[in-house]
């Protein structure tokens, strides 16, 4: 199982080399990371993914992520609710007498055309990276030219909503 980290930091010059040195010294495999600002200034926050880590090993990971300077805070999201988004960006094969096809395809993804060439298309999607995996899948067969991802980023839900929600499910399910 995939694991999600997110890592909370100062935000300085070497702190990204210093966190995935600790990676590469392990040998903990990285699927992806991001990293960006956060609603304070001089914080950054990364989002790891890590690939088949069992719980044993993102202790460990955490634990020696804790010891880096300039780590704030490090949590493990995996099983908690969050919300977890990707954006992908995709340069398909498009000519004119396929380009409605293409245009309905994308459409139940809520992916939009950013640009238009005589025989291609810029395709942009956010979603969950399940809903970016079957978007490129479909669009493989038209020609994906270029693809470029971000990575996954998340945050975690707020545990009233979460609890809220939980409860009006029960309440739903006991009044059917």
């Amino acid at each position: 199982m995939n694991r999600i980290l997110s890592v909370l930091v100062n935000n300085r010059a070497g702190v990204l080399h210093r966190v995935t040195a600790l990676f590469l010294r392990k040998g903990f495999n990285i699927q992806n990371i991001t990293v960006g600002s956060t609603e304070l200034e001089n914080q950054s926050r990364m989002t790891i993914v890590l690939s088949e880590t069992d719980e044993v090993t993102v202790e460990q990971v955490m634990k020696q992520l804790h010891k880096q300077i300039d780590v704030l805070k490090v949590s493990d999201l995996t099983e908690e609710p969050i919300v977890a988004r990707e954006l992908v960006l995709l340069q398909v094969n498009s000519p004119l007498n396929s380009r409605s096809t293409l245009i309905t395809l994308i459409d139940p993804f809520r992916a939009r055309i950013l640009d238009v060439g005589r025989d291609t298309v810029m395709i942009e999607a956010v979603g969950k990276p399940e809903k970016v995996d079957a978007l490129i899948a479909l669009l493989r067969p038209y020609g994906i030219l270029q693809l470029a991802r971000t990575g996954v980023t998340a945050l975690t839900r707020d545990s009233q909503t979460t609890q809220e929600i939980a409860r009006l499910m029960r309440s739903n399910a006991l009044n059917l």
